[in-house]
């Protein structure tokens, strides 16, 4: 069986990491696995049966077009016919896409292609953006024109932003008629969530069903650091934070008055920060820029109390999961495939926005206390989403698509 993988990124990412597990997976049970991308982390002599797709002035060009015109993956035609030539020599039986809206192939040549050939297509929504009108998310916006017709997206100018005219209207028939194409398709969601909103669409006519990401159970757990004494924080409860929620617009109120009702004992730990907003916040936000080194990453999911995640636009949230992995309960919003990642037991989902529930589940976490949480918190992670047991879906699938 020869399967060939497509995604912008390799090795790097959240789908690069989780393309170059499934890729690596596949290689170890026996299938002949490839993998076309965009940009790597690695070299490409380091990459089994890889494929680079196109070149870095080439992406450049695409994304300045896609921001004049509003519409991605709508460029890269002379690196996309370069992919049809290798796919055509390649001749693989399942092709496998993933993240293709990174400015790097012309989705519609593509899909054509595939659809004409019959090759046996699975795409993977690691986010809405194959069933909108453009957008990755959309329920922040509480935006569902993309059942119907996109018009007036509320997110023009965000995302990848129609500088000159709002074209989600016209993305969205072209989804509607490249995807038409198809006899048959499956598509994977990466949350229940996802997959439910899915059916909604016109992919609705498709096999959907779900598997969720995962990560390495064996290297997300409890591990000693000295960062609380580093920052003299022995005896602080220590609530973790990305900033990219917090800052989000839609979560203005919350942040607000959740920063501003903690107790006085409360520290948040605010990773993520750009230059610019590691002055903004209140005395008892302790703001730290983007974490890269994994190692780190894992003491600081170790070091704190619990991880209050308010995203309001997630399809599953791994971050959810590596936090619980290393021992640390997380609340979360649940109108997303975020609340799938917790379990209300030893991690909690609350109604978006709400500051009360928000407020009352970490200080739950903070009256049961951290301790008697973490063995459940990693038990969880490890039944639910360790990767090679939910890759193995993916394997599984492989072989029942060519049977």
């Amino acid at each position: 069986m020869k399967v060939l993988h497509i995604n912008a990124v390799y090795g790097m990412g959240s789908t690069g990491v989780i393309v170059k597990d499934l890729h690596k997976l596949s290689l170890e049970k026996g299938i002949d696995s490839y993998v076309a991308y965009s940009l790597s982390s690695v070299s490409e002599k380091e990459i089994t049966n890889g494929y680079k797709i196109g070149t870095d002035l080439g992406r450049k060009l695409h994304a300045f077009l896609s921001r004049l015109e509003g519409k991605q993956a709508y460029f890269s035609r002379y690196s996309t016919f370069q992919l049809i030539r290798y796919i055509n020599k390649l001749n693989p039986d399942i092709v496998h896409l993933h993240n293709v809206h990174s400015n790097y192939v012309h989705l519609n040549k593509l899909l054509s292609f595939l659809a004409k050939k019959e090759i046996k297509t699975i795409i993977t929504l690691h986010d809405c953006w194959f069933y909108t009108g453009g957008c990755f998310h959309y329920t922040s916006d509480k935006c569902y024109k993309w059942l119907e017709d996109c018009k007036g997206c509320p997110k023009r100018y965000l995302g990848t932003p129609a500088l000159l005219r709002d074209a989600s209207s016209e993305i969205l028939a072209d989804r509607k008629k490249y995807f038409g194409k198809f006899k048959n398709l499956t598509a994977v969601g990466v949350s229940n969530w996802i997959a439910n909103e899915a059916k909604r669409s016109f992919l609705g006519r498709f096999d959907i069903c779900t598997i969720h990401n995962g990560i390495d159970t064996n290297y997300f757990v409890d591990t000693p650091s000295d960062f609380r004494e580093k920052y003299n924080l022995q005896d602080k409860f220590l609530i973790l934070g990305a900033a990219v929620k917090f800052t989000n617009p839609h979560n203005e109120k919350l942040t607000k008055e959740f920063l501003k009702r903690l107790p006085e004992d409360s520290v948040v730990v605010m990773i993520g920060c750009e230059e610019n907003q590691m002055n903004i916040w209140p005395s008892n936000v302790l703001p730290f820029g983007y974490i890269k080194d994994r190692d780190e990453l894992r003491k600081i999911y170790s070091a704190c109390d619990v991880f209050a995640n308010c995203t309001q636009g997630d399809s599953l949230s791994l971050i959810n999961v590596e936090a619980q992995s290393c021992g640390t309960p997380v609340v979360t919003h649940r109108n997303t495939g975020a609340q799938e990642t917790v379990d209300n037991k030893c991690g909690f989902s609350v109604e978006t926005g709400n500051v009360e529930e928000f407020l009352n589940a970490i200080l739950k976490v903070k009256e049961l206390g951290k301790s008697s949480l973490t063995k459940s918190c990693h038990e969880w992670a490890q039944n639910q989403f360790d990767r090679e047991k939910n890759y193995m879906k993916y394997i599984d699938l492989y072989k029942s698509e060519i049977k």
